[in-house]
């Protein structure tokens, strides 16, 4: 019996060949859980309503979701005192079901917001003092509302100018640069677990906004304020190269101690659409998610809608679109497949 013993032995010590290595991921889920990174997507809520092939797409391939617009202050609050939660509800609730984790969006924005707020600040009848008790209160309400039940918050959004000046918002002029660290302090008191991030475009490639992004994290940390991790939007065209340093922009992050995620991810095209432009669109996709992966601290990859069928490009660029992994009746581009192609290097 000892040479069958030393046989299974040696059969037991061979390393497995290259065919035995676990299969290529079926779908973005299980891409998700191969590789060790939240793989996500942004959320129209009226489809998660009404439309059943997008509700099962969007449970089936996606781990971690964000809401689009339901948790931005015009739509919780569009009246002051009278808030509605039924839109956000309801992609906490189905994320919850599904076996999701979600990323909260935004907390504190120049956009989006209710017109009781602007038109009071700009007639005077809400003062600096009374402007911020109200931001005090909207953070808190909100964050307390889903505490423990939102992985990430997008704290504040967009606060850096192109340029790398801080972005002149009502709350910078009516407030002061300290309403930043008061945003992260009041989200932390409200739920002491949720990650805390500050979320921007261009912040892939843009030097100006990468130097004083850096800077204000800094400044933050040596004020002793909570925040986590930073957010790339990650909004890129095939018309533009591709930031090819954006690996090397994430390392400069997670070296201040951050996590980094890629919170917004989607790559459009001018119109129309050829199989050369799905072909780069495919491209930079992959090559998004292999950045990531290459960096540690990167735990997230979203994609800001997953359907051409709601995706918000056309409204926003002139002749443009066809920005998302999955076309309009929901088949999947190139750029689905290419993700799931990735070889992880962790």
């Amino acid at each position: 019996m000892k040479p069958l013993i030393i046989a299974l032995a040696l059969i037991l010590a061979t390393p497995l060949p290259a065919y035995a290595h676990p299969r290529p991921p079926r779908d973005l889920r299980q891409l998700a859980q191969q590789t060790g990174i939240k793989i996500g997507s942004a959320v129209d809520i009226a489809a998660l309503r009404a439309e059943s092939d997008y509700r099962k797409v969007l449970n089936r391939e996606f781990s971690h979701v964000t809401a689009e617009n339901a948790m931005k202050w015009e739509s919780v609050e569009p009246q002051r005192g009278t808030f509605t939660w039924a839109d956000a509800d309801t992609l906490v609730d189905n994320a919850r079901r599904n076996h999701q984790q979600v990323r909260g969006h935004t907390l504190v924005w120049h956009n989006q917001l209710p017109a009781w707020l602007t038109t009071g600040v700009a007639d005077g009848t809400i003062g600096n003092a009374e402007l911020r008790s109200i931001l005090r209160d909207h953070i808190t309400t909100q964050v307390r509302r889903y505490k423990g039940k939102i992985r990430a918050w997008d704290v504040v959004n967009e606060v850096v100018e192109e340029d790398g000046t801080m972005r002149q918002s009502i709350w910078l002029t009516h407030l002061g640069p300290g309403y930043i660290a008061d945003a992260f302090r009041w989200a932390r008191r409200a739920d002491p677990h949720a990650k805390l991030f500050i979320n921007d475009y261009n912040l892939e490639w843009n030097a100006p906004k990468i130097e004083t992004t850096l800077a204000l994290i800094k400044d933050l940390q040596a004020q002793g304020v909570p925040i986590d991790g930073a957010g790339f939007q990650g909004h890129l065209g095939i018309q533009y190269d591709y930031p090819g340093d954006w690996a090397n922009v994430m390392r400069r992050f997670a070296g201040l101690g951050l996590e980094v995620a890629v919170t917004e991810l989607d790559v459009r095209m001018e119109l129309p659409v050829t199989p050369e432009k799905l072909a780069t669109q495919a491209q930079y996709y992959s090559r998004a998610l292999t950045d990531c992966l290459s960096v540690k601290a990167c735990h997230e990859l979203t994609v800001w809608g997953y359907t051409d069928r709601h995706s918000w490009v056309p409204g926003w660029f002139e002749g443009q679109g066809s920005a998302c992994l999955l076309d309009e009746s929901l088949a999947p581009k190139p750029a689905y497949q290419s993700l799931l192609a990735v070889k992880s290097p962790r």
